[in-house]
């Protein structure tokens, strides 16, 4: 396993940023996933949030994008990230950002519940990368606001939890209007049978990476406590009483 971002054959502008965040080693999950999806192969990822994935996707996603450059000049959406909530889509955001900081590229998060103006003015001024949520994603695109004709990297964070949300049917529709067979990344904490049935759909000879986090710390004491959701509260203050002197999170 490579011990820093360099061996992983990351480039110069890419390592500048990762020096400035901080980042020396690599996690796992990145060492294994981004020298798959440098080769341009679909992957398979299992690995739980706070792993590192969204670098593991994001690092090589935006060397692919500079190495692989548009006769064009006008920008057109390149790849479409596609995750269940607007607080990962807009941290996956600040990530690639950070990240392509030393880079032309820029994104625009898509998301529910503002108003569409200033996503749709973003998307007429032309983007590399659309970070979204399912459902404004499939708005916008309906009301002719923006095109994934020209998409050749498409990334699902997160799978089972849009399937668990309902999104199953918005995935497939949104697959059905990249003409062209992107590379994909699909990325999940868990691979449950509807995972694989969704990545057999939609994968081409995709290389799986599984990172298993099941397993407890050996000196981490976990607990189990089955109560009503009117009782957590009056319990937790009991539970704490325990711990006064020491430092606890919730």
């Amino acid at each position: 396993m490579s011990t820093n971002f360099k061996e992983l054959g990351l480039i110069e502008p890419i390592l500048l940023a990762l020096f400035e965040e901080g980042y020396t080693t690599p996690t796992p999950i990145q060492a294994q996933s981004i020298p798959i999806i440098l080769e341009g192969k679909d992957l398979l990822g299992c690995a739980q949030t706070g792993t590192g994935k969204t670098a593991a996707f994001t690092l090589p996603i935006i060397q692919l994008l500079l190495q692989h450059k548009p006769v064009e000049r006008r920008k057109k959406i390149r790849t479409l990230i596609v995750t269940p909530t607007r607080e990962l889509a807009i941290q996956i955001a600040e990530n690639f950002e950070a990240y392509g900081r030393h880079t032309p590229l820029n994104c625009t998060v898509i998301f529910g519940g503002v108003g569409q103006g200033p996503q749709v003015t973003a998307l007429r001024n032309g983007v590399d990368v659309v970070i979204a949520t399912p459902g404004r994603l499939l708005d916008l695109m309906n009301q002719g606001h923006l095109s994934l004709r020209d998409v050749e990297y498409f990334v699902l964070d997160e799978a089972d939890r849009m399937l668990d949300m309902g999104f199953y049917g918005d995935i497939m529709k949104i697959i059905q209007f990249i003409p062209n067979k992107p590379q994909i990344i699909l990325f999940s904490a868990t691979m449950p049978p509807k995972i694989r049935t969704l990545a057999e759909k939609i994968l081409i000879d995709p290389v799986q990476v599984n990172i298993d986090l099941a397993k407890p710390k050996e000196n981490i004491n976990q607990q189990a406590y089955m109560v009503y959701d009117s009782q957590k509260n009056a319990l937790l203050i009991d539970i704490l009483k325990d711990y006064k002197d020491e430092t606890v999170i919730i």
